[in-house]
């Protein structure tokens, strides 16, 4: 079945959902009326839809390779690729000094799922590139970085890529090896291998930037001691052109389970010129900026993956019959797609709310909307890849035999998003975030979070009391799971990290459906669904939250060692 975009899903959650008019109040935001947003959205849904879709199984089937002269990229790929550029979707949220719109993060997003659903492996290149405008946006020096890199990125001339992991420094940042020396005019020399490189190398832009993480001589050990360097494919020449090949090169493309179409590289720096982004040791800090972008655009990746997976297999099951019965009116089928559909609903929302609230820190400069955001980064990112990964397994799993067969794509769908759930911060890790640092203000962020949703079921008694009354309990679960959480040493949380954040998803997106019932009564079947068949896994997951962090400790819960 063709990809069809969600506009008029995403335009409803906006407008009724996330508090999307918001926005076009602010200064900042004024021209992201509501007329002009929808252009963006139905623009977007048409190069979804026309151009990216259908080059998504050539990538599947004839993957990025590497020889002698560089990679060769899937077929059509370079050209689905100039129509994102050339569109300007790259710099849909870039300063307009740039050359970028200056629009919302919000409608970034949107569209950003939207291209991912279409074509995942095509759309990380601008995801990367579009966190590296930011990075430098806010971090780059004055001179040819801001003057004719910014610009290129900006247009999608050239392309940005991010340069953390190493064999021995994965999650581990801190242990990272590359080394960076001081050249004496400015720039620096570095050295050092980097793994897992998302569109390392590419043959459709005149340059790429790659952002590196490296140690200066006598830098502090662990993160403290850590820089950033934007280090290009073509060194600038004296108009700012590509000129030289700078000593860098991808030693080797992975073989990944999926993703085929995204060149995942190994590069190697060999006394490579680099230009220092922001203040020396003080890498992470500005990485960190990209980095929370990514997790933000890997969210919408869940959910527009998750949603062609859906919109695949609602169709299957309308045509397939069974003992003379279509497929879609067997009760366990209706199940599975109620459940891909209600999750759709709940991680969608819980992504473009904290969209919104990126949006309204940036345009008013409120610490409330930085710090909700912050609760629902983590989040968004876990839940919009847990649930998109297991709404995709559903999907094959409605196809039946069928679905584990590649003709039919449906197990693309999976093995495309599986490693969603793994990099810019394995689930586990956002998890760890959100029970440490995000609760490193004694709880007044999630606090508040957990107000709104009580507030949420306070307006929805009169019309759909059965309804709110679980969502209001789920949520003061969730209140006394936190202050449990609260008075456990930040060391002791580990263990019940990923069934609180669980159980934090289960509850916002119980919120999300009570208001879309509210909103529009005809949403109050699924909402239904929701909350009586899956919002009680929250209780399951807090039950996990609050037993006592000694039973992960017990000597005879694992194997002995041999």
């Amino acid at each position: 079945m063709p990809y069809r975009a969600p506009v008029t899903e995403i335009r409803f959650l906006l407008d009724r959902v996330c508090g999307y008019g918001a926005l076009p109040a602010t200064g900042r935001f004024a021209d992201a009326t509501t007329e002009s947003r929808d252009a963006i959205l139905e623009g977007a849904a048409r190069l979804a839809e026309a151009v990216l879709a259908p080059l998504n199984r050539a990538g599947d089937l004839h993957p990025a390779r590497l020889g002698p002269r560089g990679v060769t990229s899937s077929p059509g790929f370079a050209e689905g690729y100039r129509a994102i550029a050339e569109g300007g979707w790259i710099g849909l949220t870039a300063d307009p000094r740039h050359g970028g719109m200056g629009l919302p993060l919000t409608l970034a997003t949107a569209v950003n799922e939207m291209m991912a659903g279409a074509n995942l492996s095509l759309h990380l290149s601008p995801l990367l590139t579009q966190g590296q405008i930011e990075t430098l946006d806010r971090f780059a020096p004055q001179g040819w970085l801001r003057d004719v890199a910014l610009p290129h990125l900006v247009a999608g001339t050239w392309s940005g890529t991010m340069n953390l992991t190493e064999a021995q420094a994965g999650s581990d940042v801190g242990a990272v090896a590359t080394t960076a020396e001081p050249a004496g005019d400015g720039t620096f020399r570095i050295t050092g291998r980097k793994i897992f490189i998302t569109w390392g190398e590419c043959d459709f832009v005149a340059n790429i930037c790659h952002l590196v993480l490296a140690r200066l001589p006598g830098a502090p050990a662990g993160t403290r001691g850590i820089s950033l360097f934007l280090v290009p494919k073509f060194l600038p020449d004296a108009d700012g052109n590509p000129g030289a090949a700078n000593a860098l090169r991808a030693l080797r493309l992975e073989d990944k389970l999926g993703l085929h179409g995204s060149p995942t590289a190994e590069m190697a720096f060999e006394d490579a010129t680099g230009w220092l982004i922001g203040q020396e040791n003080a890498g992470m800090a500005a990485m960190f900026t990209m980095m929370n972008n990514a997790r933000l655009g890997v969210a919408a990746q869940g959910v527009g993956v998750a949603e062609a997976a859906f919109q695949q297999a609602l169709a299957h099951a309308r045509e397939r019959r069974q003992n003379g019965v279509a497929l879609v009116d067997h009760g366990d089928v209706r199940r599975m797609l109620a459940t891909m559909r209600a999750d759709l609903l709940a991680a969608r929302a819980i992504l473009l709310d904290c969209a919104v609230a990126l949006d309204m820190a940036a345009a008013t400069g409120d610490a409330a909307w930085a710090a909700r955001a912050g609760v629902l980064i983590p989040i968004a990112k876990a839940f919009g890849t847990d649930a998109g990964h297991a709404l995709a397994d559903t999907g094959i799993q409605i196809h039946g035999g069928i679905g584990y067969v590649e003709a039919t794509g449906a197990a693309q769908f999976a093995r495309d998003l599986r490693v969603t759930r793994i990099y810019e911060g394995t689930n586990g890790i956002q998890a760890m975030d959100l029970v440490g640092r995000k609760l490193s203000d004694g709880g007044e962020a999630v606090q508040r979070l957990i107000d709104g949703i009580c507030e949420t079921a306070e307006r929805a008694r009169a019309l759909h009391g059965a309804l709110a009354e679980p969502v209001w309990q789920a949520a003061e679960s969730l209140r006394e799971a936190t202050e449990i959480l609260l008075d456990r040493p930040v060391a002791a949380r580990g263990g019940a990290a990923v069934p609180y954040l669980a159980a934090f998803a289960r509850v916002l997106g119980g919120q999300a459906h009570l208001a879309a019932a509210l909103a529009d009564p005809g949403r109050a079947d699924l909402a239904a669904f929701y909350i009586r068949r899956l919002l009680p896994e929250a209780q399951a997951a807090l039950a996990a939250v609050r037993d006592d962090p000694g039973t992960l400790a017990a000597p005879g819960l694992l194997p002995a060692a041999r």
